[in-house]
């Protein structure tokens, strides 16, 4: 049996989220305490008392989460269940970086610090209004693709992630997005809609976004991780602590190849996948792309104490 560790992306984040296990396990609470110091503020507090449209926002839902995921897998290592029993991980988008946090490639000061400067640079890349996504249902990656390009018409259009079969979003300017819709349902969608998000992320028009996230990433100490992680922009899995910052600089414009890493995953022998975290958005995204696939979420106490059977 093979096991593999997943992380989940922006859009899983609740109010309270992680609270019952900080207050269950100390090694739990201490990764809130961590990332509120490294941050300079008490994202805790807006975490599991605050407003959820302020929690949303970008620059606080992307260490929010990754907090929750590595609080997650602190009480599953004081169960006695710790990174080493995965033989992979792998995270959507910012499920990346809590990934790589997990597997000692980063540490956890500096992973809250490259996400509250990579939803900061995600957000100011492009003025609000200007971009969009959109999530095209019932079309695979490749038909998604042929919609974006067709809707482009000299802007930017495109394929940014593919999450399951029949579940892909575009990404662009609004207006090429908006026309993606229409020649989406024209070819068959079963549904086509926008998505409440306020950048258009996984684009070209992130850009900016990555020239920021470069120079970050060149301030901190990228190890090589202890297990291998599965990255989104290739799809493989990756240990050399070089290739991981190139590819995390690549993210920010390049396609979320999920469906292709859960089929890579599956390739190489994994039978079951623990969703550490918030939700359990992945663990659907897998059952769709491996039929008969094993999984697991643990976001919770009882959860852990599940995991640890």
């Amino acid at each position: 049996m093979s096991r593999a560790f997943v992380f989940p992306g922006q859009g899983a984040q609740t109010i309270g989220m992680g609270r019952a296990l900080a207050e269950a396990y100390p090694a739990a609470k201490a990764v809130f305490d961590e990332v509120d110091e490294a941050l300079g503020e008490k994202l805790s507090t807006l975490i599991w008392e605050g407003d959820i449209a302020e929690l949303t926002l970008t620059q606080n839902a992307q260490p929010a989460l990754m907090a929750t995921s590595i609080a997650a897998l602190r009480a599953l290592e004081t169960e006695g269940i710790g990174i080493e029993t995965a033989d992979f991980v792998a995270g959507h988008s910012l499920g990346e970086y809590s990934a790589l946090c997990a597997a000692k490639s980063l540490a956890l000061s500096d992973t809250a610090r490259l996400l509250r400067i990579r939803g900061q640079a995600m957000q100011e890349a492009v003025p609000v209004g200007v971009g969009a996504m959109a999530a095209l249902l019932g079309l695979d990656f490749e038909a998604a693709t042929e919609v974006a390009a067709e809707a482009a018409q000299g802007e930017i259009c495109q394929a940014a992630n593919d999450n399951d079969p029949a579940q892909v979003v575009v990404s662009g300017h609004k207006a090429a997005v908006e026309r993606a819709l229409e020649i989406a349902k024209a070819r068959g969608a079963r549904r086509a809609l926008m998505l409440p998000v306020s950048a258009p992320f996984h684009c070209a028009l992130m850009q900016p976004a990555a020239h920021v996230m470069a120079e970050a990433l060149a301030a901190v100490v990228v190890d090589n991780p202890v297990v291998p992680v599965v990255v989104n922009v290739r799809a493989e899995a990756v240990m050399e602590a070089d290739r991981i910052r190139d590819l995390l600089v690549a993210q920010v414009t390049g396609s979320v190849r999920w469906r292709e890493s859960v089929l890579w995953m599956e390739a190489a022998g994994v039978t079951e996948y623990w969703e550490i975290g918030a939700g359990k958005a992945l663990s659907g995204m897998i059952k769709r792309i491996v039929k008969g696939a094993e999984t697991r979420a643990v976001g919770a106490p009882e959860d852990v104490l599940a995991a640890k059977g």
